[in-house]
């Protein structure tokens, strides 16, 4: 059959016999709405692919150029973050046991004029630890609430530790050697206390309290000083008041003779005179004077603890300077001394331990005190246990500081040929409370021993009772 077509033009077209010659024949410059639509679409898809692309690719590389500015951030900030100062190992890194010892011999040693000072104590700024050691047993004494830190004080001869007070701590002071003079005024200066003391004797000082130490031997002093602060002490000396006070205001509180022009005559010197020793002490000192002060005055400040009873166990000695209930054991000059504890807050019992070659103050703990110690002569072994998880156990020697908590039990054991000697603090003014183990297993039912271990009850009457007190012990 033939198409009949049409003609336009002159020119004979054919008409489309189906849709598809339809398609084939589109009259030229004819717009058809649906072509529009399509082309709409398809930009539009285009144009969204392309957005989405870009966005993508602009992200990964913003957050590979961040992630290589921010990585080292973090590695300089690991360096020098407040929290571990500069030149230091991470904290974590530490070995547990510095919480509990301090080799003070390895401190910074304060020098000044007249003598020494070297510290185991808490600091704020974390920059002035000089080891991480060091930073771990500050941190551990200031976050367990020790109330207490620990201070070495060296005198020369004739050097003075200027006068002075705390107004945060109690300060209690062992002389390991020497022979010095003390001076302590009370709080309303109606009563000036004087008095000598040599090796092997104890001082307290209150807290808020005037006083001063001047060595008057010819050797030097050394003072073991335990303070009852875990935070920073906070001291504040004579001569430093003075020059911070305006000349008007000094004038008129002393109303020397010249008035301020005499006040203005004061120099004051370059470098903390703390422990002073002037190099022309001739010149300025004509005639001293050493009065020893009343008895009922002296021992409230002094303890003759060399001279003080001791207690003797199988392998060592134990003397204290402490608060007894009822003055028990004490004689007259003791009791006005623990009197004089008890009366103040927060004050701490002093005690010396020797241990014999290889004895052992066997395992223990104390109900009301945390406990610090020095060690002044010989070598020993301490463990401690503060939890299941926390146990350590090391070695001490002389200028050691060691540390344990209230409530955790420790041992400590002598391992060399000559006795282990410490001079030992306790966080309490009252009468201290101790457990050791083999009263606590004596105190315990055999079948509660038998339950708890898995044992059968009659293995515990292998544990012997001894008539005389084990605290410490030489089989």
């Amino acid at each position: 059959m033939d198409n009949p077509g049409f003609e336009m033009n002159g020119e004979r077209i054919q008409s489309p016999s189906n849709e598809r010659d339809q398609r084939k024949h589109v009259i030229p410059g004819k717009k058809y709405p649906w072509s529009i639509m399509n082309i709409f679409l398809i930009c539009l898809w285009v144009c969204i692919t392309s957005t989405i692309m870009g966005v993508l690719i602009w992200s990964l590389v913003y957050i590979k150029n961040v992630g290589s500015m921010i990585q080292p951030n973090m590695q300089k900030q690991e360096v020098s973050s407040p929290q571990t100062p500069a030149g230091m190992s991470d904290r974590k890194r530490v070995d547990v046991r510095f919480q509990f010892l301090n080799h003070l011999g390895k401190s910074k040693v304060h020098h000044f004029p007249g003598g020494d000072i070297q510290w185991a104590r808490f600091r704020h700024d974390i920059n002035e630890y000089q080891s991480d050691e060091e930073m771990a047993f500050g941190t551990s004494i200031n976050t367990r609430q020790s109330e207490m830190t620990f201070g070495t004080l060296q005198i020369k001869s004739k050097g003075l530790r200027a006068p002075h007070w705390h107004f945060n701590a109690n300060e209690h002071g062992f002389l390991l050697k020497g022979t010095a003079w003390i001076g302590v005024v009370d709080a309303d200066a109606s009563t000036v206390t004087t008095y000598n003391v040599t090796a092997g004797q104890v001082i307290f000082f209150p807290k808020n309290t005037l006083h001063w130490i001047k060595n008057v031997g010819e050797d030097d002093c050394l003072f073991l000083l335990f303070f009852t602060t875990h935070e920073e002490l906070q001291t504040l000396d004579v001569d430093d008041v003075f020059f911070s006070t305006p000349e008007d205001i000094a004038a008129r509180s002393l109303k020397p003779e010249g008035g301020v022009s005499f006040i203005r005559s004061f120099k004051k010197q370059t470098e903390d005179q703390a422990i002073n020793l002037p190099p022309n002490l001739m010149e300025l000192i004509q005639n001293a004077s050493y009065v020893q002060s009343p008895d009922k005055l002296v021992w409230r400040y002094f303890y003759n603890l060399k001279a003080s009873a001791e207690y003797r166990f199988p392998g060592g000695i134990i003397q204290w300077a402490r608060y007894r209930t009822n003055g028990t054991g004490l004689n007259s000059t003791e009791q006005i001394f623990s009197e004089s504890l008890n009366k103040h807050e927060n004050t701490l019992t002093i005690g010396t331990l020797r241990i014999y070659s290889n004895g052992l103050r066997q395992p223990h703990f104390h109900f009301n005190a945390n406990e610090m110690g020095y060690v002044i002569s010989g070598c020993g072994k301490v463990g401690i246990i503060v939890s299941s998880e926390v146990t350590t156990n090391f070695d001490i020697g002389v200028g050691d500081v060691v540390f344990f908590p209230l409530g955790t039990q420790h041992y400590i054991k002598s391992i060399c040929d000559e006795d282990l000697v410490l001079v030992l603090a306790f966080s309490t003014g009252n009468q201290l409370q101790t457990l050791d183990m083999d009263d606590y297993f004596h105190a315990t039912a055999d079948h509660i021993l038998a339950q708890l271990f898995w044992k059968k009850q009659e293995e515990f009457k292998k544990i012997p009772r001894f008539r005389e007190d084990q605290a410490i012990n030489l089989p």
